[in-house]
């Protein structure tokens, strides 16, 4: 019988013959931390009497979300990070650097094949070059910072078949929001999704990564893809590490198989105040907004900018409307800055920030008032999620959020692309 991609990884990194549903004990490849997870894992490195971490090169911890500190209570915990990496002589990002969920696959610390937790539930974005990558708590951080080690029970795995290509204005946003809302945000608790057809093939791996990433919204413990031509140039453009890409078998065993032809996808919105709250755009209705944000570990990549400086180039933004636009790494700030796409947000009336979590996470960079629609790039429109549980966080691609800070409504982006 078989194996997925998940229990390939798993396998070779435990040692064993594992098969969906067993517990393993398996070597990690890589650990990150950001500074909303990292102090209370030095915490418990400290109770657990550790003195070393198990390989320095495969550490990083990451400021982030607070970035840089708002509060004097943050701006200490920013310091107990810097002193355990100094001391540790791990690798460190501070502020500026970007979001960690950018920064690790675009340092190169991550390649095919490789198994990676991160103290952040978004780590599964990683599996969008062939990476089995998942979230773990701040303990399980610091064990795997020590040992190297980490305990997993093997998933399950849900197979989704995507035939077709997305059409002119809908984007890899769209089509994983479209699945969110078809299998609800539980649909696939504690299992490995697996990405494959004509319609993964076709997006770049900038695309792909905003799919990977959103898998944990429908509950999944990864989101995973087969490495193909475009996925090995990345990699090799990024990392000098060697690897060997992971596929699944032609005879492996899947919980749930779905699959969908995209070709006539609508753009996209997920509602307040869940993720699978999801409706085509011709389905929404009337939405005033005030503010849109462009960025996160979702959406804040290159190909995201170039997508929302094409709509917001000679055009202005609402004056009920505002945007905040947050690259997701220096990097990327740098070569948008080289392409011009800075100055078209800047004179379109944008508020550019640091390369960061910010305004995602709601710890500062665009804290909505009462009553506030908002049309984001992010992943997540729980109640409180931007740092105002009376605000509306309605969710899109960053077409449509450019799109709709210019009409100061959710506008479908296909109207200014025409």
């Amino acid at each position: 019988m078989g194996k997925t991609i998940a229990e390939k990884i798993l396998s070779q990194k435990s040692g064993r013959d594992a098969k969906a549903n067993d517990i393993v004990i398996a070597d990690l490849d890589f650990v990150m931390g950001q500074d909303g997870t990292s102090p209370l894992a030095i915490k418990a490195f400290q109770e657990m009497q550790a003195s070393k971490v198990f390989d320095p090169a495969r550490i990083a911890m990451v400021i982030d979300h607070s970035a840089p500190s708002p509060l004097e209570g943050v701006s200490e915990l920013h310091r107990q990070m810097r002193v355990f990496a100094r001391e540790q002589q791990i690798n460190f990002y501070d502020i500026g650097d970007g979001v960690c969920h950018q920064l690790v696959p675009e340092q190169g610390h991550v390649v095919p094949g490789d198994l990676v937790i991160g103290a952040d539930s978004h780590t599964c974005t990683y599996g969008a070059i062939n990476a089995l990558s998942t979230g773990v708590g701040s303990t399980d951080l610091a064990a795997g910072i020590i040992s190297g080690k980490l305990w997993f029970k093997v998933p399950e795995t849900f197979k989704f078949i995507l035939n077709g290509k997305l059409g002119e204005g809908v984007y890899s946003k769209d089509l994983i929001l479209f699945l969110i809302g078809e299998v609800t945000a539980d649909g696939a608790t504690y299992m490995a999704a697996e990405y494959c057809g004509e319609a993964i093939s076709d997006l770049s791996v900038d695309a792909r990564f905003t799919i990977s990433n959103m898998a944990i919204e429908m509950g999944a413990k990864c989101g995973l893809m087969e490495a193909d031509d475009k996925t090995i140039e990345w990699v090799k453009k990024h990392s000098r590490k060697e690897f060997v890409p992971v596929s699944a078998d032609a005879d492996a065993v899947y919980a749930k198989v779905k699959e969908y032809d995209v070709s006539s996808l609508e753009p996209q919105i997920a509602r307040p105040h869940t993720v699978d709250n999801v409706v085509g755009i011709s389905q929404l209705g009337e939405v005033p907004i005030q503010q849109g944000v462009i960025g996160t570990c979702t959406n804040g990549r290159m190909e995201d900018l170039r997508i929302a400086a094409r709509i917001l180039k000679g055009r202005k933004i609402n004056k009920e409307a505002r945007l905040i636009v947050a690259p997701a790494s220096r990097q990327i700030m740098i070569e948008a800055m080289r392409e011009g796409l800075i100055e078209t947000f800047i004179q379109a009336g944008a508020a550019v920030v640091t390369p960061g979590c910010g305004p995602c996470v709601g710890t500062h960079n665009g804290v909505p008032s009462d009553g506030e629609n908002v049309i984001s790039t992010a992943n997540r429109n729980f109640k409180g999620r931007m740092g105002n549980n009376k605000a509306f966080i309605y969710l899109g691609s960053p077409a449509t959020v450019a799109a709709s800070v210019i009409n100061g409504r959710i506008t479908d982006p296909r109207q200014l692309l025409s």
